[in-house]
């Protein structure tokens, strides 16, 4: 996995400075730590003890009217090691982390992915602008989708424009920001057409080309998968993009597209899902997707030497023994080892695809979507699932173990109200201390309140159906909503604010989704920040926690499956990051991670 720096983080609150830090998967769990403080060329360190609790520190002593540098170092017995990185706090600084932009003229900021994209440790932001979009069952022509990745500081490193033959839209611009090479620094790749503009300016094939159709849609002309490099945005390598719309010609007529995928406008053969997994364990691949109504088509690739090559393909057409395979897809995915054989599967909606390209489960239950997978039942062995099916029968909600795909149970969605169609999303976070495991529910009138991780039904009410996040100091889980980050509280079946953005001009995206930019473990100890725009769209905000807590974890982000998770959150339909361990009050000791760290 990738070097990471220390992460020191600093921001503002009513009892002083509150600075965080990572502990590094590489690390001894009781790794002891000093803070220093910077202010006028004059450093102190600031605990009189070194600290082996929580990896954080309230500075009280601090003078926020000035400009402070905290860095954090070390012990290695008692010997003091070298800071590995720092944080400035300008005087006056809000509670929130400023990433100036330079957002095109008629563009918004949208969805987001990090990664250290030039090798120092610290991650930059690889950002997706976009103008008007168009989801693949509307009609018209659509905005040029434009990528941009900045250092924190709000340096512009390179600007991509992926061109009018690339419709703008939640399931056309997929995006993976990842080292796929293990060189220590990440790669960026995405589905990618003719008059495509690297970060070089370099055009990929022919930008004279205009594939748009009278109705805005592109279901006709040469497609491609580009991997363009993480530091200057060039292209790197380019192949054909499998699976193509019909094999044999890039100009299929209406009546082939309907043909292999049951429609002639692109609404299911233009549904793309992406992610990176360890499927052998060791090295990332590229997972480019295709489908998921009806055809479903998964290509595993990987980028060695500069150079992509196809590892394995799966086609849910190409044999009898696939077809129940076949619509089996969401709007999102998750990667992570659910049969313990120290390589990743593609839990892909209600199937589940093994790390050899072959199908490992499915439970034919059909699309959904939202999608929830980790060790979501700590007294049932391994990896679960819990995914919600957008139709109208006995199978509304699962909850499914991960290795098998065997059903551990299932809600219906039957009720009149629904109108034939099952719920829109649902959410699997563990935020009542009474019972082990993640709670679940749906949004959906037949599926009202709360289950417990065995589908006991154990609350009349539930909160928000959208996103969670580590934010307080306990080892329950928060609920993020749009701009709101607040705290379920299972006696009075309501919420607590902790958080509300819009406070600080922040807006979320992709309307009724109300997601953030981006959510993740960026930097500080091992609780997320979240990132937003500003309603003038100048401007990325990152919030921090600046809760203190006496929990020590390695920072998620050397947990593979959550490292992943956010690779992939871009996707689609947003959906939150979990761990592939179990976290509450209760949890043993953290295992340290299995991983190797890529050396810078």
């Amino acid at each position: 996995m990738e070097y990471l720096n220390r992460g020191v983080a600093a921001t503002t609150s009513s009892s002083g400075i509150f600075v965080s830090w990572r502990l590094l998967g590489s690390e001894d769990s009781n790794t002891a730590f000093n803070v220093y403080r910077k202010t006028n060329g004059k450093e102190v360190k600031l605990n009189t003890k070194p600290l082996t609790k929580g990896t954080n520190f309230l500075d009280t002593t601090a003078d926020k009217n000035q400009v402070n540098t905290y860095s954090v170092k070390a012990l290695s017995g008692k010997k003091e090691l070298p800071a590995n990185g720092s944080f400035t706090l300008k005087k006056g600084q809000l509670p929130y982390l400023s990433v100036p932009l330079q957002t095109p003229e008629g563009y918004s900021p949208n969805d987001a992915s990090v990664a250290d994209l030039d090798g120092d440790g610290e991650y930059e932001i690889v950002l997706h602008q976009t103008g008007k979009a168009h989801d693949n069952s509307h009609d018209g022509p659509t905005d040029e989708p434009i990528f941009q990745a900045y250092k924190l500081d709000g340096t512009l490193m390179w600007t991509i424009n992926l061109g009018k033959n690339i419709r703008e839209g939640a399931h056309y611009t997929q995006f993976i920001v990842y080292d796929l090479d293990g060189d220590g620094k990440a790669e960026v790749a995405m589905k990618t057409a003719d008059g495509t503009k690297d970060g070089k300016g370099k055009i990929i094939g022919d930008a004279s080309k205009d594939y748009r159709n009278a109705t805005g849609h592109i279901l006709s002309g040469p497609e491609y998968l580009t991997v363009f490099d993480g530091l200057t945005g060039a292209e790197v390598h380019t192949v054909k993009y499998a699976v193509p719309r019909y094999s044999g010609t890039d100009d299929p007529t209406e009546e082939q597209l309907k043909e292999v995928w049951g429609d002639g406008n692109g609404n299911r053969s233009d549904r793309y899902l992406a992610a990176a997994a360890y499927l052998d364990g060791k090295t990332p691949s590229l997972i480019m997707c295709r489908g998921y109504y009806t055809r479903t088509a998964i290509a595993a690739w990987d980028f060695k030497n500069k150079k992509l090559s196809l590892r394995w393909l799966f086609d849910s057409d190409s044999s009898e023994e696939n077809r129940k395979y076949r619509g089996q897809g969401n709007h999102n995915l998750s990667i992570t080892d659910v049969d313990n054989d120290g390589k990743d599967e593609i839990v892909y909606g209600a199937m589940t695809i093994d790390d050899n390209g072959t199908g490992l489960n499915s439970t034919g239950f059909g699309h959904g979507d939202a999608l929830h997978v980790g060790d979501l039942d700590p007294t049932h062995p391994g990896i679960e699932i819990f995914d919600i099916q957008e139709r109208f029968d006995d199978a509304g909600m699962h909850f499914r173990d991960g290795a098998t795909g065997e059903v551990l149970w299932k809600k219906p969605s039957l009720t009149k109200v629904d109108k034939g169609q099952g719920p829109g999303r649902g959410l699997a976070l563990n935020i009542d201390p009474r019972y082990p495991g993640s709670e679940c529910w749906a949004l959906n009138a037949g599926m009202s309140g709360m289950y417990d991780a065995k589908g006991n039904r154990i609350s009349e009410k539930a909160p928000s159906c959208n996103f969670g996040i580590y934010w307080d100091g306990d080892l329950l889980s928060e609920l993020l909503n749009g701009t709101v980050i607040d705290k379920w509280d299972y006696t009075t079946e309501s919420t607590t604010v902790l958080l509300d953005t819009k406070d600080f001009d922040c807006v979320s995206n992709n309307g009724t989704k109300m997601n953030p930019v981006l959510s993740a473990d960026i930097f500080g100890d091992w609780r997320e920040e979240v990132i937003y725009r500003t309603t003038d769209n100048k401007e990325l905000r990152i919030f921090t926690t600046n809760i203190p807590t006496d929990h020590r974890l390695y920072t998620l982000m050397h947990n593979p499956q959550y490292r992943l998770s956010i690779a992939w959150q871009n996707v689609a339909y947003n959906q939150p990051p979990h761990t592939s361990f179990y976290m509450d009050e209760t949890m043993p000791q953290q295992q340290k991670p299995n991983i190797t760290i890529k050396k810078k």
